[in-house]
């Protein structure tokens, strides 16, 4: 979560290649640290764990070669003290030193001891102390009557019952002593004593993971039996603190680690079975993990190099991968300049910098052909303008004229001439005048009656054309422009006009159904279903006559089905010879409504 969190913090102010740059290096860096710190711990875990299996394996390898020499002496001490007519006899004989008799004892009980220590090297001396004062000893150092009363013998009688282990502390003997009292006839009558040899004990305890690990071997009451040398003193704990933690942790079976005055060390124990003593290994951490430091140190030198090596990698990687980037990114810019014919440096890779690419090229040049096409537009547009202006002054130019022939009618006393002059100029408004789609159905009945006054002169007879309107209200409705006059005309052209006797054409407007209704009826000749349909089918089939704009019955029908709806219209009714009746049908809407209309439209 951090490590997106810190990517959203820098993007904003990074291009794509920074961006993958410092992606690598995070991940890379992150990677490292890592595996790094992965390693090392389990490294770590390792070398503790082989250093104690290795320590505790050794202290108890050594405490059993300990144990078997004890044995083998205790067998010794056994013969001894089971040995009458040497060692027991000689030991109370009543002879007295310097005597040929004593000689002979001693010989023959230094020629007994030295047999038995013959071969083992690890016995330095084997010797029988008597409470009358009688010393017989082999080897060395010399011992005599003197050891008598000292803590050593005094030891030996308490504990040696069986058999007795005795480390002294100070003066120049270097031995563990093993003992036992030699009794007869229920009372103790000597010692026996066998020195075992310490430079034996040095290497059988000689267990040293690092330099300065310490190693002790503390008897039942806490004495140190062994203590290893060569630890610097400023390092060793001192005594007390020792014989604490052998209180503390003896008999835990297992290793643990515990800071001793100030240093961190891992702390190995074992209690031997056969002779309770406790073996004590102290072993520093940082001496023993000072070669997984030193490896430490090594990787953290490895990892740095292989990070700027991906750093270098990376910077060379995310030029090459945003190189395109850069390169359609110079291209948009010259098209932000305006410059649509640019430099073009193509990218042929098929990435999505490569579609990118092929969209944007395409897309100047869909642009370039707007831009073109508005270019053309525009010019278009300005060509209609000036068509549009010359439109409004040929109308204005025409309505001149009429209105000149009209005045002259006038003076010249024709008024018909006025008055197809006038109703002419009236319809002519209506139909260039006019801008607006949607008119009232009293304007387009006016515009009707101009044109009826126009048509009637054609004929010889009067046109009769008669308007009624069920409510006046309904003459305010708005409604398309021009739909009437094409009906009136086809009524006249084709229906009345061409009857021998006196036809009229009626025009009826009122409301059914919330909607308005307009009739065109006449009583003309009347068509066929056949013409029927050609007025309301495909006009390609038969032109309908019309004198203005070209409009046709037809016209009319689509140009409300598509304002209005389907359900609004024309209908047809008709017989031969008899009548004709158009039925148009539009919305009733008020001039507010149709308003609302147009803004939908």
């Amino acid at each position: 979560m951090k490590f997106t969190n810190l990517l959203r913090l820098i993007s904003p102010a990074l291009s794509i290649q920074g961006k993958i740059f410092i992606a690598f290096g995070l991940v890379t860096l992150l990677s490292i640290v890592s595996i790094t710190g992965i390693v090392y711990m389990n490294m770590r875990e390792t070398i503790k764990h082989n250093a104690v299996t290795s320590v505790a394996d050794s202290i108890r390898q050594a405490d059993e070669s300990l144990n078997v020499m004890l044995e083998e002496i205790n067998r010794l001490n056994t013969v001894v003290v089971s040995s009458k007519n040497t060692v027991i006899d000689t030991v109370l004989s009543p002879t007295e030193e310097i005597s040929y008799e004593w000689f002979q004892e001693q010989k023959r009980i230094n020629e007994f001891l030295s047999g038995l220590i013959d071969y083992k090297p690890y016995i330095t001396r084997i010797a029988v102390v008597g409470l009358n004062g009688k010393v017989f000893f082999t080897g060395g150092p010399w011992i005599d009557r003197t050891v008598l009363g000292t803590p050593m013998m005094d030891y030996m009688l308490r504990n040696g019952s069986r058999h007795a282990y005795f480390k002294p502390t100070g003066g120049e003997m270097e031995a563990i002593t093993v003992g036992r009292e030699i009794r007869y006839n229920r009372e103790t009558i000597g010692v026996v004593m066998v020195d075992l040899n310490y430079d034996f004990i040095k290497k059988t305890y000689g267990v040293k993971p690092t330099a300065d690990s310490m190693l002790y071997v503390l008897d039942e009451e806490n004495g140190f039996v062994y203590q290893s040398e060569s630890a610097p003193s400023s390092y060793a704990p001192s005594i007390e603190t020792v014989v604490n933690i052998n209180q503390e942790f003896a008999g835990i079976g297992h290793a643990v680690e515990k800071m001793i005055e100030g240093r961190s060390y891992i702390v190995v124990s074992r209690i031997s079975d056969y002779t309770g003593w406790t073996t004590l290994a102290l072993i520093p951490m940082d001496s023993l993990l000072s070669e997984s430091t030193r490896i430490r140190n090594l990787m953290a030198e490895i990892s740095i190099i292989v990070f700027i090596v991906v750093l270098i990698g990376s910077l060379q990687v995310s030029s090459r991968i945003t190189i395109n980037i850069r390169r359609l990114r110079s291209m948009m810019m010259f098209v932000k300049d305006g410059n649509l014919t640019f430099p073009k440096t193509e990218i042929k890779t098929k990435d999505e910098v490569g579609q990118l690419y092929r969209v944007f090229v395409s897309m100047v040049e869909e642009l370039k052909r707007l831009l073109e096409g508005i270019r053309i537009s525009e010019k278009e547009k300005r060509e209609a303008e000036i068509t549009a202006l010359q439109a409004q002054i040929r109308p204005h130019f025409l309505y001149n004229s009429l209105n000149t022939i009209k005045y002259l009618a006038k003076l010249n006393g024709a008024p018909n001439i006025e008055e197809v002059s006038g109703s002419l100029i009236e319809l002519m408004r209506g139909v260039l005048g006019n801008s607006n789609e949607f008119i009232t159905v009293r304007e387009e009945l006016d515009y009707v009656s101009s044109y009826v006054s126009i048509e009637k002169y054609k004929y010889m007879e009067p046109i009769q054309v008669y308007t009624q309107v069920e409510d006046e209200a309904l003459l305010e409705c708005r409604v398309l422009k021009l739909m009437l006059q094409p009906l009136v005309e086809n009524a006249i052209i084709h229906g009345v006009g061409p009857s021998e006797d006196g036809g009229f054409v009626l025009i009826r407007v009122y409301e059914e159904h919330n909607d308005l209704k307009i009739e065109v009826n006449d009583n003309g000749q009347g068509m066929t279903q056949e013409q029927a349909d050609l007025l309301l089918g495909d006009t390609d089939k038969k032109e309908i006559p019309s004198r203005f704009s070209g409009m046709g019955i037809r016209n009319v029908h689509e140009r409300i089905v598509r304002m209005y709806g389907e359900r609004y219209g024309m209908k047809l009714y008709s017989e031969p010879g008899r009548y004709t009746k158009v039925e148009v049908t539009f919305p009733k809407l008020s001039s507010m409504d149709q308003s609302d209309k147009e803004e939908v439209v």
